[in-house]
């Protein structure tokens, strides 16, 4: 588990996940809405090297990204997709399958396509807009 207690604490933290995370490639950003799931995902990015804008692709559904070291992230925003056949449309098998990173807000809205090797992410506020972050 990881907290983070202030804004200005995130990329540490997001450091610290990093290290965790080991060879792990595709993770369900999960937390209630204004958690700070996209805030996370932003800043793993920048800890990771990404040089374009890193924001929400809630209207786009997926975002890419290039690290400093050259690989590839995938950050999905689901919560606007309704049915499967709109995930299989924007083609989220072969993101999803790629061997990319891949961050995914709303995963339960495409859960018919996620991995086994899924890895979980709760994001929980706690007292005082204090994060828990939990890996599972």
């Amino acid at each position: 588990m990881l907290i983070i207690n202030s804004i200005e604490e995130i990329q540490e933290t997001a450091e610290k996940f990093i290290h965790e995370i080991g060879d792990r490639k595709i993770f369900a950003f999960n937390g209630k809405m204004g958690a700070g799931k996209t805030t996370f995902i932003k800043a793993i990015c920048e800890v990771m090297g990404v040089q374009e804008t890193i924001n929400s692709p809630t209207f786009s559904i997926v975002n890419e990204y290039e690290a400093a070291n050259g690989s590839i992230i995938y950050h999905f925003d689901c919560y606007r997709i309704n049915k499967i056949q709109e995930a299989l449309d924007l083609g989220a098998e072969e993101y999803l399958y790629s061997g990319n990173l891949c961050f995914i807000e709303w995963s339960e809205n495409i859960a018919p396509l996620l991995p086994d090797t899924l890895v979980n992410v709760d994001i929980n506020e706690i007292e005082n807009k204090k994060r828990e972050i939990i890996i599972r």
